[in-house]
Formats: C-alpha cells, sequence, structure tokens
C-alpha cells in the first residue's frame, strides 16, 4: 500500500529549517561584507561586494593571540578531566568502600553549588595562590566545575558494563589495571566523548572566571576578546560575527569526529 505524503511534516521541517538558517544567513553574510556596506544594505542584504577583510582584520586586532589561549585551557581542561575522571568513575563503580562512595557524593554536591556563587573565595584563593591574571588560574577551576557532572556521566556509562565481562577478564588472570585499559575504556568510548565534548565546551565558553581572574591582554581569551569589537563609537558588527564564527569552528570540528560515539554515549554501552 502506497503512504501518502506527510505535508503538514514537510511544512514544519521548512519552517524549522527557516528559523535555524536565517540567523546563520544573517551572521555569515555580516562577515562578508564591510562595515559601512552592511550599515547601508541592512542584515538581511546579500553582499554586493565579497570581502574577507572581517578576518584579517581579526587577527591584527589580537585574535590570534586570544585564539591560542583560549586552545591552551580548553586542552589543559580535557586532559585534567581525563586524568582524573575515568580512573575515578571506574573506582566508584567497582569499589564498594566508604571512601569512593564519600568522595562520589563530594562530587554529586558540587552539581549543587554555582560557579557565581563561589566567585569571591574563588578569586582570594586564585589571588593567595600567586595565580592571578595567569592561565593556569583559569584552568583549575574550570576543570574542577566540569568533574562533578563529568563523574555522573561516565559512572553510569561504566555501570552499564555486566559482571560477567569483569568476571571474564577476572578468570583469564586480568589484573584490575589491564581490566580498565583493555575492557572499561573501550566500552565507555561513548561517555568520554560525552566528557570531552561537555568539558570542551565548559572551557572554550567560559567567561566569568576569565573575567575575575584575568585583567592584562596577554591573558584574555575569546570571550573577553570579543569586547574589543566595543568601542566608544559602537561595535564593529561585521569584525565582531567574523570573530564569533572564528571561535565556533574549533568546537564544531570537535564535534563533527565525536558525534558519534556521543550519541553512543548517550543511549548506553554499545549504543543500545
Amino acid at each position: 500500500m502506497k503512504r501518502r505524503p506527510n505535508y503538514l511534516a514537510g511544512l514544519g521541517s521548512l519552517v524549522w529549517l527557516f528559523l535555524i538558517g536565517l540567523p546563520l544567513y544573517v551572521m555569515l553574510a555580516a562577515t562578508l561584507q564591510d562595515r559601512s556596506d552592511y550599515a547601508a544594505n541592512g542584515p538581511l542584504a546579500f553582499p554586493k561586494h565579497i570581502t574577507l577583510h572581517n578576518y584579517t582584520q581579526d587577527f591584527s586586532n589580537g585574535f590570534g593571540h586570544f585564539f591560542l589561549n583560549t586552545v591552551l585551557v580548553t586542552a589543559a581542561v580535557v586532559a585534567i578531566v581525563l586524568l582524573v575522571i575515568p580512573p575515578l568513575s571506574y573506582a566508584i563503580v567497582r569499589s564498594r568502600g566508604p571512601i569512593t562512595t564519600g568522595v562520589f557524593r563530594l562530587f554529586l554536591l558540587g552539581l549543587a553549588i554555582p560557579a557565581q556563587a563561589v566567585i569571591v573565595p574563588m578569586f582570594y584563593v586564585i589571588s593567595k595562590a600567586g595565580l592571578y591574571d595567569n592561565l593556569i588560574g583559569v584552568i583549575l577551576p574550570t576543570a574542577a566545575f566540569s568533574l562533578p557532572v563529568c563523574a555522573l556521566v561516565l559512572t553510569g556509562v561504566m555501570r552499564d558494563i555486566t559482571s560477567d565481562l569483569y568476571e571474564a577478564m577476572a578468570m583469564d588472570g586480568a589484573s584490575p589495571s589491564r581490566v580498565f585499559f583493555q575492557l572499561v575504556l573501550p566500552l565507555s568510548k561513548g561517555g568520554l566523548s560525552t566528557i570531552v565534548v561537555f568539558s570542551a565546551l565548559q572551557a572554550w565558553n567560559g567567561f566569568l572566571f576569565p573575567l575575575v581572574l584575568t585583567q592584562s591582554d596577554s591573558s584574555k581569551v575569546i570571550t573577553l576578546g570579543l569586547f574589543n569589537f566595543q568601542t566608544e563609537h559602537g561595535i564593529d558588527i561585521p569584525g565582531l560575527l567574523a570573530a564569533v564564527v572564528l571561535s565556533m569552528l574549533p568546537i564544531f570540528i570537535v564535534y563533527l569526529f565525536a558525534r558519534r560515539a556521543l550519541v553512543q554515549g548517550l543511549m548506553g554501552v554499545g549504543g543500545k
């Protein structure tokens, strides 16, 4: 029996595509025209004279340095998360001792503490440690506030690994470290991709910690560097949107390569 086309669903898809595509078109079109053309033609007009001046101007205004700082912060935060969370989650899942249980509860408590509530004592601690206006002073609190969610996600993924697999490895004489590296980590690739993407987003889009814990241009990241496009004479909208496009590309690339494992991690071990 031939199925009738669902015109209502098709219409809804077109409306949704329009709602998603229009902001992207406005943003990309603005980056390809200079400031005077944008002011004269408006945000919806197609650029008459396509130019890449906004992108080159961004780098001459220091965007490259802000970009490099953000890459360093993001890479360091992801590295800390990957060093701490997988063995911690494995210990929580396999051990029923009071120490691991208490540590896990402490991490869950971190979910209820917003960064805004501890920014003043955080500023005091970072200043006393001599890390103010230093990228390390941004990396450490950013990683700390990423750990609770990452621990919760990866612990849930590792709990889906059946006990039969652990017993089979134990019968083969595998040590706990071998079980961790040869069994747990390969079956937790989806969860690992999830925590990588989450922690990378937290670090890349972070604003509060860089704002409060840094001051000089040498320690600025992208989110603070975007303020450079606002002057006493107005905002350079094409240049600002060009910087936004450039700042979106790395996270988009990370998601592009990790999306399959990310979906599997959200669905469970093995994509079930």
